[in-house]
């Protein structure tokens, strides 16, 4: 049974345009530049002050968990077929990063040195069992993500989404890590 006509017909715009008209000005006040007062600097002009920090950061947090990698396999070299898939993602982390490119085994923290010694860096401590430097391996890569998770809060778009994707594969490795000790 259809419903019959309304009793009396409108006149003027109806609720639906107003509406629409409405949000369609807001979205353009919305969209105004950092000189009209919104406080945000123009997300097309390239990346603010801060999230270029948060990459550096970023860059050399994965640049030490580079480092800590290479030390393990420094010391326990029968590790390196189960390690090499984990660091080469490491590697491309650095690398996304915008961090130092590479991938060879030298130290590649920010501070290090240029030599391409394949010693372990003095300032990682590798545990001479393979299953607790595997254990260690895997409490780095979930503290790293954790604090990657924090830090999603303070970044515009982009990098949050970099950010967060990294920090999931980090705690990947985390599982990978302890799941293949068992």
């Amino acid at each position: 049974m259809p419903f019959p006509p309304p009793v009396r017909t409108l006149s003027g715009p109806r609720r639906r345009t107003l509406l629409a008209s409405a949000a369609g000005a807001a979205l353009m006040a919305g969209c105004s530049s950092d000189k009209e007062g919104s406080g945000k600097e123009n997300p097309g002009a390239g990346p603010t002050s801060a999230e270029e920090r948060a990459r550096a950061r970023a860059a050399a947090d994965s640049a030490g968990l580079l480092e800590r990698y290479d030390a393990v396999l420094a010391v326990h070299p029968a590790l390196t077929a189960r390690l090499a898939p984990l660091r080469a993602e490491v590697v491309r982390h650095v690398t996304a990063f915008g961090g130092a490119q590479g991938g060879a085994r030298p130290s590649a923290s920010a501070s290090a040195s240029p030599s391409v010694s394949v010693s372990p860096a003095p300032s990682v401590v590798v545990p001479a069992n393979a299953k607790d430097a595997l254990a260690d391996l895997a409490g780095a890569e979930r503290t790293l993500s954790d604090r990657r998770v924090a830090a999603l809060v303070d970044l515009p778009g982009e990098a949050a989404r970099l950010l967060a994707s990294v920090a999931a594969s980090g705690a990947a490795h985390a599982y990978l890590l302890t799941e293949g000790a068992r």
